[in-house]
This record gives structure tokens, C-alpha cells and sequence, in this order.
């Protein structure tokens, strides 16, 4: 069975990356989901995708040249036009404690500097730690040198190459840096290739999965996951409604 991850929570359904997303999700019944993490100034973990706050909070600046204390009292529902409330950025720990219920994370890391991957690395796996996460997260990235880093420390949560465009096999990439998952851009999704991953013993994530069409194509093909904005959709499509 096809697996459902809600794209920074339920995105189509509530301002992404925000409390009220992540529980539109799992009200759909789906309680594996996708997020996006920054440090603050403080070297707290934040959930949003951006480095910089204007797309979904309207203001200037980056992400880490605020504290945790002052992001969380950002209002980031720009991410939704219309969201009647107000949707503070939370922090990873924010979300782990308030929506339990969720059962897997794929964590994308957004940074590109050793020391920077070290420092989120090391975050995470504190976090996770406190939170008894270890069976429940993914650490996903673009950025080879996190994974390289991640790799080569040693760390102990499995790690996903999100692959976008394919230009390098993006197969060969993800054994290279030891990952476990593969994350790929729809786009780049065939037969030739899940097959390829799948045999190399990697679980085959696809994103942005929207369209209904591209659902049934997708799990019929049998990929391991895929990611979408409107969860409560997804689960109607591939009739998961027993959840």
C-alpha cells in the first residue's frame, strides 16, 4: 500500500508549515507528514521552508536572525490567503508536543554548510532523543554535504536525498551519501527507475502529488510514499479511508 505524507501538513488546506496544517492532516486520518526546518539565532530548530519570512509571514529578514521566542510570534498564515486566524511559526518541539498523534516525520533540511549541518544534525538528535523519535523520522535533504556529513558522523537517523531535477542519477547518489529514503520531484519518477531504487533497498518518496490521476498512476506504479498538499484527497483517492 502507498503510503501518504501531508506537504507541510495539509498545505492546500491550512497555512503550510503551521500547527493548524499538521492537525488538518491528521484530521484527513493521515499522520505521516512533510516539513521544512531552519535554525534560529538561537539554535532552535524552526518549521518553515523559507530561510527569509516574507513569502508566508509578509515581513522582512531571515529566519535565523531571530530568536525561537520571537519567530514563535510571527503570524506565518500568509501561506494560506484568506486563514481567518492567526498560525505562529512553531518549533520542531512545539509540534512533537502538541500533535503526538503523528506517527512518521520526513525532517527537510534546508542548510548547506558543514558546520551548519552539524549544528541542525545535532539538534535533531536531541530532539528526537527526548522524544523517543527513532523509529519515527527521516532526515531529508538536497544537500549533499549534510548528507556527507551525516554519513561520515555517523548519525543515527535514517537520512533521504531529495532529488529535484536529475541531473547526477539521483540512485547512485542516494547509496553514495547511505541514505534510506529517496525522495523524488514527480517529474522524475518512472517504472525503470523506482524499480532501480527499490531493488537497492531505498523506500521511494514522490512529491507534489495533487492531481488524482497522478495518484492512482503513482501507487499503481507502487511508490513507497508520496507527498501531497491536500491530504484528506489523497486518502479519498486511494481509498485509505479506514485511515
Amino acid at each position: 500500500m502507498t503510503l501518504i505524507y501531508g506537504h507541510r501538513g495539509a498545505r492546500a488546506e491550512a497555512p503550510e508549515n503551521t500547527l493548524p496544517s499538521f492537525r488538518k492532516a491528521l484530521d484527513a486520518g493521515v499522520t505521516r507528514v512533510e516539513l521544512d526546518l531552519h535554525l534560529s539565532a538561537d539554535q532552535q530548530l524552526m518549521v518553515i521552508h523559507d530561510p527569509t519570512l516574507k513569502r508566508t509571514t509578509g515581513l522582512r529578514g531571515k529566519v535565523a536572525q531571530h530568536t525561537a521566542a520571537e519567530l514563535s510570534r510571527i503570524d506565518a498564515r500568509l501561506g494560506l490567503p484568506g486563514w481567518p486566524t492567526p498560525c505562529p511559526i512553531p518549533t520542531l518541539e512545539q509540534l512533537l508536543q502538541q500533535c503526538p498523534e503523528i506517527q512518521h516525520y520526513q525532517l527537510e533540511v534546508k542548510s548547506g554548510s558543514e558546520r551548519q549541518s552539524r549544528i541542525v544534525l545535532d539538534a535533531i538528535a536531541s530532539l528526537t532523543e527526548q522524544y523517543k523519535l527513532q523509529d519515527k523520522a527521516v532526515v531529508t535533504s538536497s544537500s549533499r554535504t549534510l548528507l556527507r556529513f551525516a554519513k561520515r558522523s555517523n548519525f543515527l537517523l535514517p537520512t533521504g536525498l531529495v532529488e529535484e531535477y536529475g541531473l547526477l542519477d539521483p540512485v547512485k547518489s542516494a547509496r553514495r551519501y547511505g541514505c534510506e529514503y529517496l525522495i523524488l520531484n514527480w517529474k522524475l519518477c518512472n517504472e525503470n527507475r523506482l524499480r532501480e531504487a527499490q531493488a537497492a533497498g531505498l523506500h521511494v518518496s514522490v512529491w507534489t502529488v495533487n492531481d488524482p490521476a497522478l495518484m492512482r498512476k503513482l501507487a499503481e506504479m507502487g511508490v513507497d510514499s508520496l507527498i501531497t498538499d491536500a491530504p484528506k484527497l489523497a486518502m479519498t483517492v486511494l481509498d485509505q479511508g479506514r485511515g
